[in-house]
């Protein structure tokens, strides 16, 4: 799509305007602050701060930190809070409003059922209770003028070895709120090749799959990934740029950019081309992304040469708490940083509307009832 002005770079307020669609956003890691204060004082559970604000900047600040140790503990506390029914509808509810407040109108929320059942909850209950409080969430952003479509994504532990569980807990709620499957936590070591029945038995019952690959790991992760779990979406595989070897000025470079971020040739190799051929949307957060080390700064985060490389590149928050961010703030950095313009950013929220994980009527009308006539508006005001 092209608009009326392809190198115009909008404002805050502007970006704020846009239609989003977010794929990679966990439920446990977008609480409201004051939530997680209110919900820990009910439970007795000790947090490493007392007020909104200073709880807020321990998450941000332990999740900069580069220890792994101290951005796994911001979790403890989330997940501690959400042990309950009410409180998992309660925090859904809000996840929900403050996407559709950032302008979000798709959205797929993922978290991991086994990991909040130290309450007695069953995985059953867990989902249904999440269910509840997208669907309160929803029916209160429409109240509020904002239309929004939210589904979850069902994550299994690398780890723990449930994944047949929870991969059950997919099909039986395919059909009442998810949407489809996810492996996370510890890439190295746990690779799909674990469990290897668990993706036919995926396949066989019509469920879709993104995997987190490419972020902690390298390129054996993403051909695991594609090859073993045939994954429909990579969650991050930003570790992709590792397989496309640079050139700029007749030098190699680093992500294939100069010190003026130009671009360069650039090699591709087996595993680079199957992803680029085969269309399999990427699912990158760039915020969080700098936090892991995986990118050392906006302007050289892999995202904007795979984007220009025609890789199905979408913009995603990850962790919102954690990351202090939405994705107006992405897309804000994007274009101040990475000189992206607003027919980048069309580019990006398009591709994740067809990489959404529902029909394709469904993904059609997003796009043509939804997208583009809400980024009319906004190319409108930049006339």
């Amino acid at each position: 799509m092209t608009t009326q002005d392809p190198g115009a770079r909008p404002g805050e307020a502007l970006l704020r305007a846009l239609p989003k669609v977010v794929l990679h956003d966990h439920l446990d890691g977008g609480l409201r602050p004051q939530t997680v204060l209110e919900l820990a004082d009910a439970a007795g559970h000790t947090l490493p701060a007392g007020d909104a604000d200073s709880l807020s900047d321990w998450f941000r600040d332990s999740a900069d930190s580069g220890s792994l140790v101290r951005y796994l503990e911001t979790f403890d506390h989330t997940i501690a809070v959400m042990q309950t029914a009410d409180n998992l509808a309660r925090v859904a509810r809000e996840a929900v409003l403050d996407l559709a407040a950032d302008g979000v109108v798709y959205a797929e929320q993922r978290w991991a059922p086994e990991q909040h059942l130290a309450g007695g909850l069953s995985l059953a209950e867990a989902v249904e209770a999440v269910q509840a409080g997208i669907d309160d969430g929803i029916a209160a952003a429409a109240a509020d003028g904002h239309l929004i479509r939210v589904g979850q994504l069902v994550t299994a532990m690398r780890h723990q070895d449930r994944w047949q569980e929870i991969a059950e807990l997919a099909v039986t709620y395919r059909d009442h709120g998810v949407v489809g499957f996810d492996i996370a936590g510890p890439e190295a070591g746990y690779p799909p090749s674990r469990h290897l029945g668990i993706w036919r038995y995926l396949a066989e019952h019509d469920v879709p799959v993104t995997i987190h690959a490419g972020e902690a790991d390298g390129l054996d992760s993403i051909g695991q990934a594609v090859h073993l779990g045939h994954a429909d979406r990579l969650g991050h595989g930003a570790r992709i740029i590792d397989d496309i070897a640079f050139v700029v000025d007749g030098d190699p470079a680093e992500n294939g950019l100069s010190n003026d971020g130009h671009g360069g040739a650039a090699d591709l190799g087996r595993l680079a081309h199957w992803v680029r051929d085969h269309q399999i949307p990427l699912e990158l957060c760039p915020v969080s992304n700098l936090q892991t080390g995986a990118a050392e700064s906006i302007a050289k985060h892999p995202i904007t040469r795979l984007k220009e490389l025609d890789f199905a590149v979408t913009l995603n928050t990850d962790n919102r708490l954690m990351s202090r961010t939405s994705m107006t703030h992405e897309m804000k950095l994007l274009v101040d940083e990475a000189g992206w313009t607003l027919d980048d950013l069309v580019d990006v929220t398009v591709t994740a509307a067809w990489g959404a994980f529902m029909h394709h009527d469904e993904r059609r009308d997003l796009v043509e009832q939804v997208i583009l006539p809400g980024i009319q508006k906004v190319e409108g005001a930049l006339v």
